[in-house]
C-alpha cells in the first residue's frame, strides 16, 4: 500500500469513513458494542465487525482497543541517544527488545533514536534506562513528562489535508459531543497538567490484572468484553464496571480503534522543541495547546549538562512537509518566538501501544 498516493481511499465507502473517524475514541463499553457501532455507520452488527477486521489487516488500524495512560497507570518518559551510524542498527535492536519500549523513531538530528518507556514504577523505568545506557554504551538523554498542555492523536484522516486539522476545528474545550460531528473533530480540553514521575493509578488487583489483559488490544469478536472477561475468569458485568472506571479515573484515555496516520498519509512529522523561559512555561503552553495543527504540547526538563536547553515540546502531524514547516514558521513568529529545533522523524523503528510486565 502506497504511503502517498492515498489508494487505500478508493477501498474506503461512507460506513467505513464514518468507522474510520467516528470510532477513534467513544467505543461502546456494552455486551454487544458492534450493534451500536453499526447502528452508527448504518450497517449491521455483523458488517461493522468485518469492517474493522478488514481496516485492520490493511493497516489502516493498528489496534482495536484501549490507549492505556502511563502518567496515571505508572512512570514513562521521553529518551533519546546519540547512536553511531556505523552501530544504528545495532543500538535500535537493543532499544526495541524491552516490550516497555512502546515507541523508536529515528529523528534527523544528533540525538537521533527517540524512545518512550513505559514502567509500572519509576524504579523500574529508570532501571531499563540504566541497562540502555550499559548495553548500548551511549549516553541516555532522561526528558519525563511535567506538564500535559494538550496531547491528543485521535484526528481526523479521510481528507486530503496537508496536516492534522487543516480542514478546521473550533477552538478546543472540554464537554461533551452532540450531533453527528465525527469522534475525532471533537473537543479536547487544553490545560496546564502537573505529571508525577513515581505516579500509581491506585488500582485493585483486579484492575490491574484486567489492563494487563487488554493492553494490547481487545478481541475482535462480537463479545469482546465478555471475551476478556472469561480470559480473567470473571464476570463480564465486572469488566464492563471496571473499564468504565478506569477511564473515567484516567488510566485509560480512550477506547477505539488506533488509526495508523504513517499508512493514512500523515508521514511527515515533526517534533519541534523550544527553549521557553520557565516564567513563560504554562500561559505559552496552553495557548499553543489550543492551536489547531498541534497535535502535542508538553513541558519536559531541561538537561543542560548534556547540552539540551529546551523545555517545551510539540508536535504537527502532516502529509505535506512544506505545509508543516510553514506551520512550524507561524509557531516561531506569532506564539514561541524563541530558540527551536525541528527534529523531522525519518524512520519508524518500533510503534506499539503501552505494555507492562505487571502493574500492581
Amino acid at each position: 500500500m502506497s504511503l502517498q498516493s492515498g489508494d487505500w481511499r478508493e477501498r474506503i465507502d461512507d460506513c467505513d469513513a464514518k468507522l474510520v473517524d467516528g470510532f477513534q475514541s467513544e467505543f461502546p463499553v456494552e455486551r454487544r458494542p458492534f450493534r451500536a457501532v453499526g447502528d452508527a455507520i448504518g450497517t449491521d452488527e455483523t458488517d461493522a465487525l468485518a469492517r474493522v477486521e478488514r481496516l485492520a489487516e490493511e493497516g489502516i488500524f493498528r489496534r482495536f482497543g484501549p490507549v492505556l495512560n502511563p502518567p496515571v497507570i505508572g512512570s514513562s518518559t521521553l529518551a533519546a541517544v546519540q547512536a553511531p551510524e556505523d552501530r544504528f542498527d545495532e543500538v535500535a535492536e537493543t532499544i526495541n527488545g524491552y516490550s516497555q519500549v512502546n515507541h523508536n523513531y529515528r529523528r534527523d538530528h544528533e540525538w537521533n533514536v527517540w524512545f518512550v518507556v513505559t514502567a509500572a514504577s519509576l524504579d523500574r523505568r529508570d532501571e531499563i534506562l540504566d541497562e540502555i545506557a550499559e548495553r548500548t554504551g551511549c549516553e541516555v538523554l532522561n526528558l519525563p513528562m511535567l506538564t500535559d498542555y494538550y496531547i491528543d492523536l485521535e484526528f481526523p484522516v479521510m481528507n486530503r489535508d496537508r496536516f492534522a486539522r487543516e480542514s478546521g476545528e473550533e477552538p478546543r474545550s472540554a464537554g461533551s459531543a452532540s450531533g453527528e460531528t465525527p469522534q475525532a473533530l471533537r473537543g479536547t480540553s487544553v490545560d496546564a497538567t502537573r505529571i508525577s514521575e513515581s505516579a500509581a493509578g491506585d488500582l485493585s488487583e483486579f484492575e490491574g490484572n484486567l489492563l494487563l489483559e487488554i493492553q494490547d488490544g481487545f478481541p475482535l469478536t462480537a463479545t469482546p468484553y465478555e471475551d476478556v472477561a472469561d480470559a480473567l475468569d470473571a464476570g463480564v458485568d465486572d469488566v464492563l464496571a471496571a473499564i468504565e472506571r478506569l477511564r473515567d479515573d484516567g488510566c485509560i484515555k480512550r477506547i477505539g480503534c488506533v488509526v495508523n496516520h504513517v499508512v493514512t498519509g500523515f508521514d511527515s512529522n515533526c517534533m519541534v522543541v523550544w527553549d521557553v523561559p520557565d516564567e513563560d512555561l504554562d500561559d505559552r503552553g496552553t495557548a499553543v495547546g489550543s492551536l489547531p495543527y498541534v497535535t502535542l504540547c508538553y513541558h519536559r526538563p531541561r538537561r543542560e549538562e548534556q547540552g539540551w536547553p529546551y523545555s517545551v515540546f510539540t508536535m504537527i502531524h502532516g502529509r505535506d512537509p512544506d505545509a508543516v514547516d510553514e506551520k512550524i514558521d507561524e509557531l516561531a513568529a506569532e506564539h514561541l518566538p524563541y530558540d527551536h529545533e525541528r527534529l523531522y522523524s525519518t524512520e519508524t523503528l518500533k510503534q506499539t501501544g503501552a505494555r507492562y510486565e505487571d502493574i500492581v
